[in-house]
């Protein structure tokens, strides 16, 4: 009972914190707004309009918002977008059922707080696709959105992501001798993600990196039961 509540606690704090953030971006800033900027730059995804350099720190609150996957990734446009959030659904249709199942069976805890993290930034993002279309306005790069405004900008499950975090802690070119991308612009690290995107990384790479102890059984010493027909008694001596 007490890992169960645990489990709750971590991804209602998770949901709780990623969805806090999204509000407050979503209804301060308008899109590309760069957090400590006195202009409106330029979007980071607009690759060859904003000038190498510019309004560039290691790290950087940038709003934008995406119809695909996590990290901005994009995936067959409304049709894509309506089959992922439906997938994504079902992830945590499943998800529930799953994380009952390792708590059930008594799992590693450092694999049933991986699988947590994973749950609660994929529902993080459901939420998002789910209903800020419907209780948002549309973003612009001039207006902030109201929220509740009588009229959303899309309909269900046809939200957009919102994505706020930005580490552009490199920026530099290719060297010229690079074969295909000589001279082109190298930037690290380039997505621009939210609390939920980490959540997920976080729990998948976690597991990666402790499979082994995460899924390796364990071995414990018990004793060796004999099955013997001889008669024992206090003049046989036992070894």
């Amino acid at each position: 009972m007490g890992k169960a509540r645990n489990v709750i606690l971590l991804i209602l704090l998770i949901l709780f914190v990623d969805q806090a953030i999204k509000v407050w971006v979503k209804t301060n800033m308008p899109l590309s707004y760069h957090w400590d900027s006195a202009h409106v730059p330029v979007s980071p995804y607009d690759r060859g309009i904003r000038p190498l350099g510019e309004n560039v720190d290691w790290f950087q609150i940038y709003f934008v918002e995406n119809e695909g996957m996590a990290w901005g990734w994009k995936f067959g446009g409304e049709f894509g977008k309506m089959a992922l959030t439906l997938f994504r659904l079902a992830a945590v249709v499943f998800g529930v059922w799953y994380i009952r199942e390792i708590l059930r069976k008594k799992q590693h805890p450092g694999f049933i707080t991986c699988v947590a993290l994973i749950f609660a930034g994929a529902l993080g993002n459901l939420i998002d696709s789910m209903f800020y279309g419907l209780l948002f306005e549309d973003s612009t790069y001039s207006t902030v959105a109201r929220f509740m405004p009588g009229e959303g900008y899309a309909g269900f499950l046809h939200g957009k992501v919102v994505d706020m975090f930005y580490f552009p802690i490199i920026q530099t070119h290719y060297p010229q001798w690079v074969p295909f991308v000589g001279g082109d612009e190298f930037e690290f690290f380039s997505p621009v993600f939210n609390l939920a995107d980490a959540a997920i990384s976080v729990g998948v790479i976690a597991m990666l990196i402790f499979q082994k102890r995460y899924f390796q059984e364990e071995s414990k010493p018990g004793k060796t039961v004999v099955e013997t027909n001889t008669r024992v008694n206090d003049d046989v001596q036992v070894l």
